[in-house]
């Protein structure tokens, strides 16, 4: 099984690339129109394709597919995707929609950062031009039946970044959120290079202010408790960009830098030994966290970094 249904308008597909379960899923919405949000990277979407069978979703049923953005685990299956669905249309931020349409350079990006992790993932196929949908913030997408998304962008991750709000209290927010580690119920960071700290949390705020009720993490599942996950994950990433900063300022090395962040964040402490077994999150996810704020801090003027969380 790959699909399970979380309500009468959101079902989930554990995408299980390499057989990973619970590390990436796909999310459909279903009204009278259908929608897919995320499609993972192109090893997984003939798992991605099963789970609509099960759900009784015909290839040329589908409308819309989304993505956060266009990191080959969110995005690097779009154009395998749409081979097989006839009639949907691509949803994506206008910066990354060239990069869809002509994936050589992001495919280039992508194995020089992941190395071997994006052979493992595949390489992105071109999506045809005529089937982009350049979304636009607040921009809002009828599905029918009650069932509607609304366009948030959320830039900090990346900067082509969105995340997308479901009008009954739910929010997809790619990675700006984070990833949610379900068997802790903690959220760690995601902040590769390039990371933008002060868009970060102007997003955090962004969504915050949505007032949502459940978080759809495309890293991995859904969470209720919406806007106390948000906060803390505000908190986090402040706590982390002191930490960072400090260690910069006082010439510290990035492993005494890795482990004050263990020491002093009781999420990522929590999910350290998880981490460190997991398949994909154990290559390096800590390491190339902490580097993305070493970067963001060598290019720009420290933001205030003061304990009160955003609201």
């Amino acid at each position: 099984m790959y699909s399970q249904k979380l309500n009468d308008a959101v079902h989930l597909i554990d995408l299980k690339p390499m057989g990973i379960e619970n590390f990436i899923a796909s999310y459909v919405l279903k009204g009278s129109k259908v929608a897919i949000i995320e499609t993972g990277p192109t090893v997984s979407i003939k798992n991605l394709l099963a789970g609509l069978r099960e759900m009784g979703i015909k290839d040329e049923e589908v409308d819309y597919v989304a993505v956060s953005h266009i990191h080959v685990d969110h995005a690097g299956g779009a154009g395998t995707l749409l081979h097989h669905l006839p009639n949907a249309r691509l949803l994506v931020h206008a910066r990354g929609a060239p990069h869809m349409v002509h994936p050589a350079k992001l495919w280039t990006q992508a194995k020089q950062v992941l190395g071997k992790v994006a052979d493992m993932y595949g390489e992105p196929k071109p999506v045809p031009e005529e089937r982009v949908m350049v979304a636009t913030d607040g921009m809002v997408i009828n599905l029918g039946e009650e069932v509607e998304v609304r366009v948030l962008e959320t830039p900090g991750h990346a900067s082509h970044h969105l995340s997308l709000y479901e009008k009954n209290g739910g929010v997809f927010p790619g990675d700006a959120a984070g990833i949610y580690l379900s068997r802790f119920d903690v959220v760690v960071p995601t902040t590769p290079m390039p990371f933008h700290l002060e868009m970060a949390l102007a997003s955090l705020d962004k969504l915050i202010k949505t007032a949502p009720r459940k978080l759809y993490y495309t890293h991995f599942g859904q969470t209720a408790d919406a806007v106390k996950k948000l906060r803390t994950h505000a908190t986090q990433l402040k706590l982390w960009a002191r930490i960072v900063l400090d260690g910069i300022e006082t010439g510290k090395d990035m492993a005494t830098i890795r482990e004050r962040v263990l020491e002093e964040d009781p999420a990522t402490k929590a999910a350290a030994d998880f981490i460190k077994g997991h398949t994909m999150l154990s290559r390096g996810v800590i390491m190339q966290n902490i580097q993305g704020f070493v970067e963001y801090f060598r290019k720009t003027s420290p933001v205030n970094l003061s304990s009160k969380t955003h609201t």
